[in-house]
């Protein structure tokens, strides 16, 4: 075996259909062979029956805002948050992220506007100077009812990371928050603000998403196909919805909320997202629709970490073992091949210094407590 070569035997191999007890060459980087039964080669590395699986894929994460602000009125410098955030990725075996920052918020003093340009340089900057453990897109979240939200995305949309585009409508009474009573009492007691301030800011929103919204996410959408970049519908709550996300050309289906969106959006060929941190905690944290249950449906394609990134890995193997759940293949499939496909774009895309390194996201030993006991990123 030379220097250039590594091999994993008496691994239990996750590919696209099967599972199968085997061993994996590794030459220059790239995955060389799969082989099935033990390598008797000298220097094979004996998995001892640790499953490996291909390195997940996350498109959908805020996770990096934590680092550029990790207490109110605390925030770090731009470098430091930025490698903090994909050591975490890497820590997490998710080898390839689509980072989300948001345009647009309902909080006009925010982080996520102050922050936004320079989140955006210093992940590039940690890209090109080959610091990034990870491969990095962008994801550019749009909140379609703010004022300045078009202007913003045609400021970020050159930019070379650029790879998924969500648009989303947080204006109370519809989508996510479809009850009033329910936005009322998410952001009243997030924002701590008295009847007479709640009203006024609930009748802001709802006059600039009536506004704004359907302008922007026509233009926006318009951009990406013209762009080829890859579109996402947010919290679609009806079939209706979904038809219109299906017009604008919207491969992914982010988060909806509803069995009867969930449903229209993977008839139509989109690729369902639900939240790892559903099927984890077992619910969703709004009252909407369960993960499990669209897994049951046969209707979940897509699974993110959004903001919690260790659930992701968590999540593949809480779907494999459901009673109605996914086999293992396409539970994994759901943090790797689906994901990779939907965010995949027509603009060309050099990646990180350490991508052709990192073939296999890592072996994982579940021989006790059905748990994940380490994770070893290749």
């Amino acid at each position: 075996m030379s220097a250039q070569e590594q091999i994993l035997t008496h691994a239990r191999l996750v590919l696209d259909d099967e599972v199968i007890d085997g061993t994996l060459v590794i030459r220059g980087g790239r995955i060389a062979a799969i082989d099935h039964g033990a390598s008797q080669a000298a220097g094979a590395i004996d998995c001892e029956g640790d499953t490996l699986l291909p390195g997940l894929v996350e498109l959908h994460t805020d996770n990096m805002e934590k680092y550029f602000q990790p207490r109110p009125k605390v925030e770090w410098p731009g470098r430091q948050a930025a490698l903090a955030h994909d050591a975490q990725m890497a820590a997490s075996g998710i080898t390839t992220v689509f980072d989300a920052v948001s345009i647009g918020d309902v909080d006009e003093q925010s982080m996520r506007h102050r922050a936004l340009d320079e989140m955006c340089q210093a992940l590039s900057q940690i890209v090109h100077d080959g610091l990034a453990r990870v491969d990095h897109r962008l994801h550019l979240r749009c909140e379609v009812s703010h004022p300045n939200t078009l202007a913003r995305f045609n400021e970020l949309s050159s930019s070379p990371l650029l790879g998924l585009v969500s648009l989303m409508d947080h204006a109370p009474g519809q989508r996510q928050f479809a009850s009033l009573e329910a936005y009322r009492v998410y952001y009243q007691g997030k924002y701590q603000l008295d009847d007479a301030a709640m009203n006024a800011f609930m009748a802001t929103q709802i006059d600039n998403s009536q506004r704004f919204s359907a302008e922007h996410r026509r233009a926006i959408a318009a951009s990406c196909r013209e762009r080829g970049l890859a579109i996402a519908s947010h919290d679609d709550a009806t079939v209706e919805h979904v038809a219109e996300s299906h017009e604008y050309g919207t491969r992914v289906a982010e988060f909806p909320t509803t069995r009867e969106a969930a449903e229209a959006s993977h008839r139509a060929g989109m690729g369902v997202m639900m939240g790892a941190p559903n099927v984890v905690r077992g619910g969703s944290h709004s009252g909407n629709i369960a993960a499990a249950d669209l897994v049951e449906l046969g209707v979940l394609d897509i699974l993110s970490s959004d903001y919690y990134p260790a659930a992701l890995l968590d999540a593949v193997f809480r779907v494999a073992a459901m009673e109605n759940g996914y086999a293992l293949p396409r539970a994994v499939a759901t943090a790797t091949r689906i994901p990779a496909k939907s965010g995949r774009t027509r603009r060309s895309w050099t990646p990180g210094a350490g991508a052709a390194r990192r073939s296999i996201a890592g072996a994982v030993d579940r021989r006790s407590s059905g748990g994940a006991e380490s994770l070893v990123c290749g």
